[in-house]
């Protein structure tokens, strides 16, 4: 997106030095290795750099201009705008970029499945739009650096834009709508997510609410009692989706058949889905409800269904002639994540069905017995054998025997070495293994050992 100079002064209130040498529009880039001439350098600071430091090497790069709020790291002579902050500034620049957006905008969050609901909704976008047409924010960067990032990366083609949004601290949802102003917000569900950070289920709630702060359309997933609750808070009518028979007006996936609910009429459309685990079907079912507001048709839904894919990481299969298939499914997880994989992993046909889990992470004080629950929701999904580990291991295995699991078919490992080599030892061919875990505790390494 380029950004004209006199709208990117006020909207940072920046005090521009050379002003006559700065161009008369911006193209911002604040990674020199993906720098291209005449872009403007943006300075911005994390936890492990200082892009202050990097300017020298931008303008030698063909950088035009720099935005830095140091001025001592803009050398004489080189045009530049001295910001307060320039991570204040690189968000004020993106709602600069939103507003000059002519398209649609879809915000996706919520405790688990915003990810992979962004996945599924960009791939039906582009099935209606066009490819290259839908731009939707990569991997997971959802925080504020990049929700501006994928703003200002939008181009003039581009119809409709699918932001991720992320928060860590109570609030940051609102935020980001500030910024991005989505047109439709899809709300995953609320669940148990980072409770440490946030103190309470109530504030948590609090700022996934914020997806609505802006007046976007809320889409909301039937099945969460919060949504629920909050519902008639909104000024209005949400579109809800879920699984089974329609119960409300939205999007419902009933197994082979695709149901649209208007006031008393429903729309039924034959669909061939192909995500393992219902919590993807809950996915695709908001992402459905999303396309659809944005004007995909029922009938481009039921086409492109059986080929929608799941983003890297998510219940990822590995098959290897003379090795136990591998599914990995830990770039990430919560409590509620935890129990949609081993529903899924109890439908995988297998000689043994081995479920490797290490721990979530940022639960707070309901940890523990998160914990539990998974350890006894892993009894009840009768795996046959369970490898716990990481901090609360302890705490699954317990939750596993007070279910049920004899204590001989559980086994601890230190570390993803250990786990990787009592697989290489007991896990056969015909066996299935589910790794799901933190992605503090990078159980990839287990599928690069196993592979090997």
């Amino acid at each position: 997106m380029m950004i004209p100079s006199h709208q990117a002064v006020i909207a940072t209130a920046a005090h521009v030095r050379n002003a006559d040498r700065l161009p008369q529009e911006l193209r911002v880039a604040t990674d020199t290795r993906a720098l291209e001439r005449g872009d403007v350098f943006l300075a911005l600071r994390g936890e492990r750099f200082d892009g202050h430091a990097f300017v020298s090497q931008a303008l030698q790069q063909g950088a035009s201009a720099a935005i830095v709020d140091d001025p001592a790291a803009v050398p004489d002579g080189i045009p530049a705008l001295i910001v307060p902050d320039t991570k204040r500034a690189y968000m004020q620049l993106a709602g600069v970029a939103r507003a000059l957006f002519a398209g649609r905008v879809v915000g996706i969050t919520g405790s688990a499945g915003k990810t992979t609901t962004k996945h599924l909704l960009a791939q039906l976008l582009s099935t209606h739009f066009g490819s290259g047409r839908v731009l939707a924010s990569p991997a997971n960067e959802n925080n504020e650096i990049g929700v501006s990032k994928l703003l200002l990366a939008a181009l003039p083609q581009h119809v409709a834009l699918v932001v991720e949004m992320g928060a860590r601290h109570e609030g940051e949802i609102a935020e980001l709508v500030q910024i991005a102003h989505p047109h439709v917000g899809v709300l995953t569900n609320i669940g148990e997510a980072h409770l440490e950070i946030f103190g309470s289920r109530e504030r948590l709630a609090d700022t996934k609410w914020g997806l609505f702060s802006g007046g976007a359309q809320a889409v909301l997933n039937a099945a969460d009692a919060e949504s629920s609750r909050r519902a008639p808070t909104l000024p209005n009518a949400p579109v809800w989706f879920g699984v089974g028979e329609p119960r409300l007006p939205g999007v419902w996936i009933d197994r082979d058949r695709l149901a649209i609910t208007a006031g008393v009429a429903t729309q039924r459309v034959p669909i061939n889905v192909r995500l393992p685990g219902a919590h993807n079907t809950f996915n695709l079912a908001g992402a459905i409800a999303a396309a659809l507001l944005l004007g995909v048709t029922p009938d481009e839904v039921a086409s492109c269904a059986p080929s929608l894919t799941l983003p890297e990481g998510r219940y990822q299969t590995f098959e290897i002639s003379g090795k136990p298939r591998l599914i990995y499914d830990a770039y990430n997880a919560n409590a509620s994540g935890m129990l949609a994989a081993l529903d899924a992993f109890a439908a995988e046909r297998a000689a043994r069905r081995i479920a490797v889990l290490a721990s979530m992470a940022e639960l707070g004080s309901d940890a523990p017995a998160l914990h539990e629950r998974v350890g006894a929701h892993a009894a009840r999904c009768r795996v046959d054998m369970l490898l716990v580990g990481g901090d609360y291991a302890e705490s699954i295995a317990q939750g596993a025997l007070a279910a049920g699991l004899s204590g001989d078919r559980i086994v601890a490992f230190s570390d993803n070495e250990h786990a990787a080599a009592w697989l290489r030892e007991h896990a056969r061919a015909d066996d299935a293994v589910l790794l799901k875990g933190s992605r503090k505790y990078k159980m990839e390494e287990i599928v690069q050992e196993l592979l090997a």
